[in-house]
């Protein structure tokens, strides 16, 4: 269900501010954007910003499967997900993996995840999801149309299948939390199927297709349309790592790479990397980080007309601009441990497996999604400085949530009441 949002006008004269974003993902290029565009001076602040360099690889955005997921609206933990993990880590093609040596360190996040996963909690989060979900695509538009990104979407919708009718029917939970939350999807058949996508190897029973779904074609395309939009508009955008955020008498104070800058406010929206910042100015947020791979088959970009997923391999085959980009699945390992050539292995084999025409596979790419227990984000006020704005946390949905968390970032900045109740996504709720 696509909902409109209330206009936003540009603001007094008197009210403007010099706004710094920290972290440019999607959702810091969105809420710069918004922001920028209620008449705010924007500068943004990233280690990889989308200058059109190979830097920009490192970044977060660059290699999601750049799916916009309005059927989004079941979390990660639902019931008996703890019975359910062994078989996944115990399947050599499953979805999830874990670091064993992380586990200390995870063991809080988990705590609360498992906690997450109650009926009731469930049906909580689906409903703050829906109505998320539900303005999505009403906040990307005019960040599309300002951006000239409108030409790199691709809306064919989104296919889930399911090997067999038991496979299937252990969905029914999920599909009916869809239903009840008014998400638009069609059962297909064996022949449905074939007939949408007859390059996929005949492995499927039955599927369901979301045809709200769409894809942008190219995450890197998307992401320097709107930094340009940005510049074009008057603002600014650095490259360097954000060390400290402060309270200053005359505003708030950010230190780069040993040099200090001045804004009137801050939004921090570095992924998963704002725990660690967030931390540094007294706020605990419980974020962990949910490592996500990839792999490009350069010559398979036709053999498929939308992005496909079998929930038992935990990954989408999309097809994009540079090819066709397998990506997706779970290993919870934080920051530090370097790419897992097992997790690629596996999405290599499951490819050659359900598309067997896709050919070898190229580049591979590990990210970082930064994740909640609950799968809900963070956008909310911090609780020690009055002039920082929290917007991460979104885990699966960046992209699909991005433009919404960037237009309620300019209402929460100006001061205004957000269009949508932002209390499930404090930042302290945890």
């Amino acid at each position: 269900m696509n909902r409109p949002l209330p206009e936003l006008q540009p603001l007094p004269d008197a009210e403007r501010r010099h706004v710094a974003v920290v972290g440019a993902g999607l959702v810091g290029l969105c809420s710069a954007l918004w922001l920028q565009r209620t008449g705010h001076r924007v500068t943004i602040v990233d280690p990889a910003p989308p200058l059109g360099d190979a830097s920009y690889r490192q970044a977060c955005s660059y290699g999601n499967a750049c799916t916009f997921a309005p059927h989004g609206v079941v979390p990660v933990a639902t019931p008996g997900v703890i019975w359910r993990v062994p078989g996944m880590l115990l399947n050599p093609f499953g979805p999830l993996a874990i670091v064993w040596r992380y586990l200390p360190q995870l063991a809080p996040w988990l705590c609360a995840f498992l906690a997450s996963s109650t009926k009731a909690e469930v049906e909580r989060i689906a409903a703050t999801l829906a109505v998320l979900l539900s303005h999505a695509d009403a906040a990307w538009q005019p960040l599309l149309m300002q951006a000239g990104a409108e030409r790199l979407k691709r809306h064919d919708g989104c296919l889930y299948l399911y090997k067999t009718e038991a496979q299937f029917q252990a969905a029914d939970p999920e599909y009916a939390l869809r239903q009840r939350h008014g998400v638009a999807m069609e059962q297909l058949s064996r022949a449905d199927i074939q007939s949408l996508e007859p390059n996929l190897a005949p492995l499927y029973h039955k599927g369901v297709l979301f045809r709200d779904a769409y894809v942008f074609s190219s995450p890197r395309q998307l992401g320097f349309a709107l930094a340009q939009a940005l510049v074009n508009g008057g603002g600014e955008i650095i490259r360097g790592e954000v060390s400290t955020i402060e309270q200053r008498d005359d505003g708030i104070g950010l230190r780069i790479a040993g040099k200090a800058m001045l804004a009137d406010h801050a939004v921090l929206a570095a992924g998963a990397r704002s725990r660690k910042l967030a931390a540094s100015v007294g706020d605990r947020v419980l974020l962990d980080t949910e490592r996500g791979y990839h792999v490009l088959f350069p010559q398979a970009g036709n053999l498929l007309s939308r992005p496909v997923c079998y929930p038992e391999h935990g990954f989408y085959m999309v097809p994009m601009a540079d090819g066709l980009r397998a990506a997706g699945t779970v290993e919870l390992g934080g920051l530090a441990a370097p790419l897992n050539p097992r997790r690629t292995a596996m999405i290599r084999d499951g490819v050659k497996m359900l598309l067997p025409a896709a050919g070898q596979g190229s580049d591979e790419w590990l990210g970082f999604r930064p994740s909640m227990p609950d799968s809900l984000p963070v956008i909310g006020g911090s609780r020690r400085l009055p002039r920082l704005t929290y917007a991460f946390g979104h885990g699966h949905l960046g992209l699909t949530l991005a433009a919404l968390t960037g237009y309620l970032v300019s209402q929460l900045v100006a001061g205004q009441s957000p269009a949508i109740d932002l209390n499930p996504l404090r930042p302290g709720r945890f």
